[in-house]
């Protein structure tokens, strides 16, 4: 083994230009590779980020009230709902919040009070959706601390959060008091103290937010929720995690994979295209290695015809030429693994995406594991070339 090492050596240092050349072709695919990796993978970071990351991946939501049966003619039912300013509630939320909170999945947990409403600033009247959070969790689940543009993401009893958009169309700025309006009639005058900029236009001009005790005064809801958002540490187990609660709860859970189907086809077509990507890639190393090992054999045949006469048995050809292969596919796996690393340094860290900048993932290179695809690519590429060698008639070689 030894001997054959040094035998597979001499030969990469005989031609150093030829080696060095191979050497980078295989570095340069082991780096497109890297690149692959880091880019696909940090693309689906920052789009599950920007998407799932931000949104609840379970949602306990207050069950519908059935429409009372006011008639019933042949063939014909009249069902109407009766006109109520009393929102749907989750009545019992306090006896199981307690249990969702302290499973081992859940990262946290938002409860709220969400209505309907009007805000009002002058004549300017514009519809919204409130949404009621507890204070100190703010950013449970959207990240409104990251979001906010003016003010601060600390809700107190009334005070409101704006999006951007919407206090740009009513004129509104940090200070300013508003008046807002629920659906039940109740009004109350709230101080605006952030503006938040999502980069949704809809949720920018739709939503505002407000401390889960104003929402309760403006819902007329002393005890309840409406709904209880839960974060995940795995978004993708959200599916199991949704099953688990309803068991726990006895309530509909859902998850977000319902709304969110398209999304993860979009997710698993862009990780197939990179699997293509970086097949491509390797392939790429393997003709290249499989090439300069078999242009090798035709070069050295002479050298092989004397080490078969002198009683070198097949298997010791073979060994020369697969350590050569292997030398080759670890050198430009180290090689390209080093410079796709120092390449990916200058980018920004997963927590540091922002829109405009370039989504890659230095984590997600997949160092290792293109290292140690190279080196088995380059091993089962030489063993062909390798085999065609250990077949040469010596006599006829010697001649040569």
């Amino acid at each position: 083994m030894l001997y054959a090492f040094k035998i597979a050596s001499r030969y990469l240092t005989a031609s150093k230009a030829q080696t060095a050349l191979l050497v980078l072709g295989v570095a340069v695919g082991v780096f497109i590779f890297i690149f692959m990796s880091a880019l696909i993978g940090g693309l689906a970071e920052f789009i599950m980020a920007r998407t799932a990351g931000d949104i609840s991946h379970v949602t306990l939501q207050a069950e519908p009230v059935d429409p009372v049966l006011l008639h019933s003619f042949t063939g014909t039912t009249l069902l109407v709902q009766e006109p109520s300013t009393q929102k749907d509630a989750l009545r019992d939320a306090t006896n199981f919040l307690s249990l969702i909170t302290d499973l081992p999945q859940v990262k946290a947990v938002s409860p709220q009070i969400a209505g309907s409403g009007v805000l009002r600033r002058g004549t300017k009247v514009a519809q919204v959706s409130i949404i009621g959070l507890e204070p100190g969790q703010e950013s449970a689940i959207l990240d409104l601390a990251g979001y906010m543009v003016g003010g601060d993401v600390q809700l107190r009893s009334g005070v409101v959060l704006l999006g951007k958009q919407l206090a740009e169309d009513l004129g509104l700025t940090l200070g300013q008091s508003v008046q807002v309006q629920s659906a039940n009639g109740i009004d109350a005058a709230l101080s605006v103290t952030g503006i938040y900029q999502i980069g949704a236009g809809g949720l920018d001009r739709r939503s505002i937010y407000v401390s889960l005790s104003t929402a309760r005064t403006l819902f007329a809801m002393p005890q309840g929720l409406t709904r209880i958002e839960v974060k995940l540490f795995d978004l993708y187990a959200a599916d199991a995690v949704t099953a688990h609660i309803t068991a726990l709860t006895g309530l509909p859970a859902k998850s977000w994979t319902e709304d969110g189907a398209q999304l993860l086809e979009a997710l698993s077509a862009q990780a197939q295209t990179g699997y293509f990507l970086k097949t491509f890639a390797m392939i790429t190393i393997i003709i290249g290695v499989a090439s300069s090992i078999l242009l090798s054999t035709y070069r050295r045949r002479p050298e092989i015809g004397i080490m078969r006469a002198m009683g070198a048995s097949r298997r010791f050809v073979v060994l020369v030429f697969v350590l050569q292969g292997a030398l080759i596919g670890l050198l430009g796996g180290l090689c390209g693994a080093a410079v796709g690393y120092l390449a990916l340094l200058p980018f920004p860290t997963r927590d540091a995406f922002r829109s405009g900048t370039l989504p890659i993932d230095i984590t997600q290179g997949s160092y290792g594991l293109a290292i140690a695809l190279t080196f088995i690519g380059a091993v089962a590429a030489s063993i062909l070339p390798a085999r065609a060698a250990a077949r040469v008639d010596p006599v006829t070689a010697i001649g040569q």
